[in-house]
């Protein structure tokens, strides 16, 4: 599970602690021994809250060059004459290490969130690692005394993340990528290269390639012994460039007589050229679900909806499954909604089950979706505990719907979604469902840019709920259960049934059928039918009241004409 949470869209309303978004660490000044430092500023963004304008008072400057020691201010008071010296290798890739070890130690420095470095002394911390690093026998083992120094700190999500790891994770949060649109994975059995499936739209959805589909070869390298992620990192690249795919496709044969061997199935060759382009990747799945039958002499109708549309009570279920926190979840679930509203949807399921998250941004921007005004989505403090600010919608107006809304949550649902199911829950704005509390994280991190292409996470900020509920190491506790009355209690986390798939995928002939029969035996899922049942009898009930009540006084304000009887 990638349990984490970053805000890297920069919003200058939001709270100071929020704004601290992806940062770029311009590299470190190179200063001779004896030089007298200068002032200077360790992060391009000058927006940031956290001030990193006074990099310059903590960390003068870096000696990084391919001199033999390393100059360094450990603290504004220090005068030039009391430069601390390390030794810095003259193996190029270990001085490397040693670099970037500076560059993260200086960002811990400036932006943890807790102030006693989990008790150690951050300056004398430095030293040490860096004489560890000098020490070791190769890059791989310096590169590690940086993880070793984050380690101290006991908070496992700060952490430097390798260039790989990196990339992969910008292609989760930003929701696109520079590629040709295709999910590739090995085959269990034989290995082989398969198409899993086209992302709809895609230059390999419109070269007509197909799920199933063999990957024989990319620009005319064998793909045999390859796996998908190396294969796929192939398939990437800068946008408007070409890649050729060879393929194997094999035709399925006619069944024969029994006990004759079936002739094996032809296989296809075709090879195409692919224009690499930025795909968007959609990190949501929705669908209307039919609704559960109503009590009897529950109201005709449900209030009129933001759209002047009169709404049935027995209209379908609105079924929306959120699997990350991207940067493009908002604009997705905003239009979803829209299609649902327009289909008459009478309540709605948000399933958030195994979504570890994303950008804080997005879960504030959703929430917006579901909520009236200017309401707090979370309670958010920095170094200073005691010093609480309040994340509000910041873009206050009219929520897409007013429905009944109830939330799925499990144990792998973490980060964002917990913002969002606390920001929900505490507005009186939806139910939550679930076996068990949520995953427990209440930190958030940061997203700090290094020199070598690798990325630091740092922890810059704890959250609460907007009823000042903690959710580290707790989670969201759940309204109601999963488990039916009289029902056995399930052994998997994510309720019978649950169905896999992976959104934004187009769906194979059969597939979205099967997908919506998992989903009517999904427990949580008929957990949730049954509650937003009740909701919604009550809600049109209270409708059909109101109508009672406004008929009489509209008959009372109506005048009234008498007819008197002709004189005798």
């Amino acid at each position: 599970m990638r349990s984490l949470v970053t805000q890297r869209i920069t919003h200058k309303n939001a709270p100071a602690s929020l704004r601290c978004q992806e940062r770029r660490v311009a590299p470190a000044r190179v200063w001779l021994p004896q030089a007298v430092p200068k002032d200077i500023s360790s992060v391009k963004n000058t927006s940031d809250v956290w001030d990193f304008k006074d990099f310059a008072k903590r960390i003068a400057a870096a000696a990084l060059g391919t001199t033999t020691a390393l100059s360094l201010i450990l603290s504004p008071a220090l005068a030039a004459s009391e430069l601390v010296r390390l030794p810095a290798s003259t193996d190029p890739s270990i001085f490397a290490a040693q670099r970037t070890l500076v560059e993260a130690w200086t960002i811990v420095g400036q932006a943890f969130v807790d102030p006693s470095f989990n008790g150690h002394d951050w300056e004398s911390e430095l030293r040490d690692h860096m004489m560890t690093a000098y020490s070791s026998s190769s890059s791989s083992e310096a590169f590690g005394e940086i993880s070793r120094m984050l380690e101290d700190l006991g908070d496992p999500y700060t952490r430097r993340v390798p260039p790989e790891e990196y990339a992969a994770f910008r292609v989760s949060s930003d929701g696109e990528l520079q590629g040709v649109g295709m999910l590739i994975a090995n085959e269990p059995i034989n290995g082989h290269l398969l198409v899993l499936a086209p992302i709809k739209g895609g230059p390999a959805d419109r070269a007509g390639i197909l799920p199933g589909d063999e990957v024989t070869s990319i620009n005319g390298m064998s793909m045999e012994g390859w796996n998908g992620e190396k294969a796929a990192r192939l398939l990437r690249g800068r946008g408007g460039t070409e890649v050729r795919v060879r393929l194997a496709r094999r035709t399925g044969g006619i069944p024969g007589v029994p006990a004759r061997p079936e002739p094996l199935p032809a296989v296809e060759y075709r090879e195409v050229s692919l224009r690499r382009e930025r795909v968007q990747l959609s990190p949501l799945f929705f669908a209307a679900l039919p609704p559960p039958a109503l009590p009897p002499g529950t109201g005709a109708l449900m209030p009129v909806g933001m759209d002047g549309r009169v709404r049935q009570p027995d209209g379908p279920i609105g079924y929306l499954r959120l699997t990350s926190f991207s940067s493009n979840a908002a604009a997705e679930m905003r239009e979803a909604i829209q299609e649902l509203e327009a289909a008459g949807a009478s309540s709605y399921i948000l399933d958030l089950r195994n979504n570890p998250g994303g950008l804080v941004r997005s879960s504030i921007d959703i929430a917006r979706l579901w909520l009236d005004g200017s309401p707090v989505v979370f309670n958010v403090s920095g170094r200073e505990p005691d010093e609480i600010q309040s994340q509000l919608v910041d873009a206050p107006g009219s929520a897409l719907t007013h429905r009944p809304l109830a939330v799925l949550v499990n144990s792998r649902s973490a980060s964002a979604a917990e913002i969002l199911s606390g920001a929900l829950h505490d507005n009186h704005r939806a139910v939550i469902l679930g076996d068990t509390n949520t995953y427990g994280k209440g930190k958030i991190q940061s997203v700090f840019e290094l020199q070598d292409g690798s990325a630091l996470f740092v922890t810059v900020a704890r959250y609460q709920t907007p009823n000042g509920t903690e959710i580290d190491r707790i989670g969201i506790v759940p309204d109601h259960s999963c488990v039916l009355p009289g029902a056995p209690a399930s052994d998997d986390d994510e309720g019978s049934g649950s169905s896999s798939f992976m959104a934004g995928l187009p769906m194979v002939p059969g597939s979205e059928v099967a997908l919506l029969e998992s989903l009517m035996g999904d427990s949580c899922v008929v957990a949730a039918r049954d509650v937003l049942r009740d909701e919604v009898a009550i809600v049109a009930n209270a409708a059909r009241v109101a109508s009672d009540i406004v008929q009489p006084v509209a008959m009372q304000s109506t005048p009234q004409t008498t007819i008197l009887p002709p004189p005798a």
